[in-house]
């Protein structure tokens, strides 16, 4: 086996091996060349080669978004760390773990006015979960490091190089454990920034370090029937509940657990698309109970009828603005969030924090609760069946368009697929629909930015064992169009986009529609197609413009190939917010 000579080098991958991250990611660069070469030489790293830094970043998530474990970027110094910047901000708010290793210049030669240098330390300071510059080795005749002194040990401690350099490792190793460890165990991203001395190419066969390894330590909230009793005691008191559910990877809550909540007549749950639960007595299409309610209508008050007394949440980012804006309105009394990390006051009425997991925290309290009797749930799920049933009525009779694809598109997802969504207009219609319950389904909704979700579901399904479907904008497409400049492209990755010429969510949103800026600025009019691109990265390409040839390609769509392939569905550009307002308009008279 084949080694970098330079002991950083050396120490950082060893501690990668010993905690068991596999997957490395790799940007070409000179200054990483010490890590390229100790990763790419051991057997024990599957590693990755991405040229574009911000597609690698949001590749490694997507893998990291699968294994539940670290997946490591490698970059050079400059500004190629930079690009790394939004798919860090992901991470950090969707609790994905990644390990930035990002190589930089000896201390001495920042601001100094060479090529290439930033001010690479702490850069991604407010949305790190643990950050570190490591010190510099030392080597035999490294004067210059010596005399200058920075980012080193105070030189007057120590009698010569050999001391100092045991210091140095000494403290590199500790720094590498507890960036690691707390990327496993806080779920998030670290940054580790690695200062090399020029020669960087240098090679051994000999493994001259052997770092210390140090484990992480696991800080659950000990839960107690007694901690919890005085919340069960609220709970039970209770007529109105309700459990909203947000980002959650599939089969996170444990059945038996599902199955008791849905049986409480006391309690409402509403879930996500990304919630991945199911039930039949569960409300996943949000927007189409939020939405088409008016206040008052007929005499009864439907917001007060709705409003919990209790909200229990738990999950990720939550897409619905509907319900945000109704629970902020009209609060419950109580708001609980389960969390092993964090929780977010979205409500602005959050009461408790249980610093535990979904599993571990019912596990408890199920046993301390007494399922009320109540018309709540009953008289939600006739709402419920009204608007599933006018759904269906509405999307017959509408002409083609975006609802009518995503209408049959979504329908007609194979059993046991991935299935991925961009962001804005995407992932907002697929809310509406109901979803085989064999998918799993993902999307970027830590800061729900389009830049790289084609570049997300690409890494995803690398290693996934399902196959993967990513169902795009034209905008979301085009952006990250850099996804598929690479080797990894799987036969049965499938792309579906949907291209309105235009980023259409604008026109439903509130602002003067068909004016010049509007189109320029907003809707960002184009006449771009995927064809090229397609043909580029040898990825089979089909494009339908009506229904009926849309219902043709579908049948044939996830046929085995040979490669991978993107279907291009022109849609309307100037219809859809219409058809779209009218569709809530319509659920509303079924009220």
């Amino acid at each position: 086996m084949t080694y970098s000579d330079i002991p950083l080098a050396q120490t950082v991958v060893a501690l990668c091996k010993a905690k068991g991250i596999q997957h490395i990611v790799i940007s070409p660069g000179s200054r990483n060349a010490p890590l390229t070469i100790g990763f790419t030489e051991n057997n024990f790293f599957k590693t990755y080669s991405i040229v574009d830094e911000r597609s690698a970043a949001f590749f490694a998530l997507g893998m990291a978004q699968q294994l539940q474990q670290p997946t490591a970027v490698v970059c050079t110094s400059g500004s190629a760390l930079l690009n790394y910047y939004p798919a860090i901000a992901e991470a950090f708010y969707s609790d994905i773990p990644l390990v930035i290793l990002s190589a930089d210049r000896p201390p001495y030669r920042i601001d100094i006015g060479d090529g290439q240098t930033i001010r690479q330390d702490h850069v991604f300071e407010r949305h790190i979960l643990y950050s570190v510059n490591l010190k510099q080795d030392v080597r035999g005749d490294d004067q210059k490091v010596l005399n200058e002194g920075k980012n080193l040990p105070k030189l007057d401690k120590y009698i010569n190089p050999t001391q100092l350099q045991k210091s140095i490792q000494g403290y590199n190793e500790d720094e590498l454990n507890k960036a690691i460890n707390t990327a496993f165990e806080e779920k998030g991203p670290v940054h580790i920034n690695i200062p090399f001395e020029e020669p960087l190419y240098g090679m051994t066969d000999t493994q001259f370090v052997t770092p210390q390894v140090k484990q992480p330590e696991k800080s659950y909230e000990r839960l107690s029937d007694e901690s919890l009793q005085a919340y069960a005691d609220i709970w039970n008191k209770a007529k109105k509940k309700m459990i909203l559910v947000g980002v959650n990877p599939p089969n996170a809550l444990e059945q038996q657990f599902l199955d008791i909540i849905a049986e409480d007549e006391s309690v409402v749950v509403f879930t996500e698309t990304t919630s991945n639960l199911h039930h039949h007595r569960f409300f996943p299409n949000i927007d189409k109970i939020i939405a088409p309610l008016e206040k008052i209508k007929d005499g009864v008050d439907y917001f007060k009828d709705l409003q919990p007394e209790i909200l229990l949440t738990f999950g990720g980012m939550v897409v619905s603005k509907k319900i945000k804006a109704f629970l902020r309105k009209y609060q419950p009394e109580h708001h609980w969030h389960i969390d092993s990390k964090k929780a977010y006051d979205t409500f602005y009425c959050l009461k408790k924090h249980f610093k535990t997991t979904p599993n571990l925290f019912f596990e408890l309290f199920f046993k301390l609760m007494k399922p009320q009797k109540s018309e709540y749930l009953q008289y939600w799920l006739k709402i419920k069946a009204k608007r599933s049933s006018a759904h269906k009525e509405y999307v017959t009779q509408i002409p083609y368009s975006d609802l009518k694809v995503y209408e049959r598109i979504l329908k007609n997802i194979p059993e046991q697929y991935q299935l991925h969504l961009s962001n804005s207009s995407t992932i907002r219609y697929a809310q509406l629909f109901q979803l085989n319950e064999t998918l799993e389904v993902y999307c970027n909704r830590g800061t729900s930015g389009i830049d790289g979700s084609t570049s997300t579901a690409v890494g995803a399904s690398v290693v996934s064992k399902k196959p993967v479907v990513f169902v795009t904008g034209d905008l979301s497409f085009f952006y990250d169009s850099n996804a598929l400049w690479n080797t990894y492209l799987k036969s049965n990755f499938k792309i579906i986009l949907i291209n309105n010429g235009g980023g259409g969510i604008f026109r439903i949103l509130p602002g003067h529609k068909d004016s010049k800026n509007f189109d320029k600025y907003f809707e960002t009019i184009h006449k771009l197609n995927a064809k090229g691109i397609c043909e580029t990265h040898n990825i089979k390409y089909m494009v339908v413009d009506s229904e009926k040839d849309l219902t043709v390609a579908l049948s044939g769509f996830y046929d085995d190939t040979s490669r991978p392939s993107l279907l291009e569905i022109f849609t309307p550009r100037t219809i859809n917010d219409e058809i779209l307002l009218n569709y809530f308009s319509f659920l509303g008279k079924n009220q």
